[in-house]
């Protein structure tokens, strides 16, 4: 069993989120940082990047964007990702740094901080979750806000999940993933387990697994956590539907926090 994210599954990670409507997920971003404070380009800090599949449109939309993850698999991809495309003169493609967004200091701040994709739920202790909320305001401006997704605790305890198996081709390859999963509901927790297998045009494969813990979260202890390190849960609305309110049937939510 490798770590989240390993070398392994970041080479696949991008197939199997071909349907993720990333573009649209930008435009959100970009409408949030335009109601809730200032529109334009904005100097962004995009922890837990992954692939970069938010940093990079955002930088394609001329915003200064640096992007940080812990996993090089997964800056590797990135990193791919920049050098295909052709930037115009005087758009700079985002920066991607490796680092732990628990205890990272850049010395700089930003106008707009996200962690998208459920990252904070990657935060599975409290002391974890008050160390990347301290990053967060750390590196944010007076004002700043801070947006970011988790799942909702309201969904999960209704729509209970289970077994899942997803298939993508990649060219001549089948990649085949069986996602099992179980709640821990003292602690918040849901257990993930991937086997992922792929078969390539004349049979052969290979197998490999992974585990990730998620957090799931309650409207009122994300109000008191990012309270406790001088951020204001400002709104709080179901994702990707912006204009649902957070009921058991949002299985995610989107936050929308200011820097006090």
């Amino acid at each position: 069993m490798t770590l989240p994210f390993g070398k392994p599954y970041a080479s696949v990670y991008d197939a199997f989120y071909v349907d993720k409507n990333y573009a649209s997920e930008v435009d959100l971003i970009e409408r949030i940082v335009g109601q809730y404070g200032r529109g334009g380009p904005r100097k962004v800090l995009d922890l837990g990047c992954g692939t970069g599949s938010h940093a990079i449109p955002l930088a394609q939309r001329g915003h200064a964007v640096t992007g940080i993850d812990h996993s090089r698999g997964m800056l590797a991809r990135a990193a791919e990702k920049v050098k295909a495309i052709a930037w115009p003169a005087g758009v700079p493609p985002p920066v991607f740094l490796e680092g732990d967004l628990r205890s990272l200091d850049l010395g700089q701040r930003f106008e707009v901080v996200l962690m998208m994709f459920a990252v904070l739920g990657y935060q599975h202790e409290n002391a974890d979750l008050l160390a990347a909320l301290d990053t967060v305001r750390r590196h944010l401006e007076p004002g700043g806000l801070f947006v970011f997704d988790v799942w909702n605790g309201l969904a999960v305890l209704a729509d209970r999940p289970g077994r899942r198996v997803r298939e993508v081709n990649v060219g001549a390859t089948r990649i085949v993933r069986t996602t099992d999963a179980d709640l821990d509901l003292v602690r918040h927790r849901c257990r993930v387990r991937f086997r992922v297998q792929r078969i390539d045009v004349n049979g052969g494969s290979e197998e490999f697994d992974e585990e990730h813990v998620m957090r799931f979260f309650f409207p009122r202890e994300l109000d008191l956590a990012l309270r406790c390190c001088a951020l204001r849960l400002v709104d709080l609305r179901g994702f990707p539907d912006f204009e649902r309110q957070p009921d058991e049937r949002s299985w995610s939510v989107i936050g929308v926090g200011r820097a006090e």
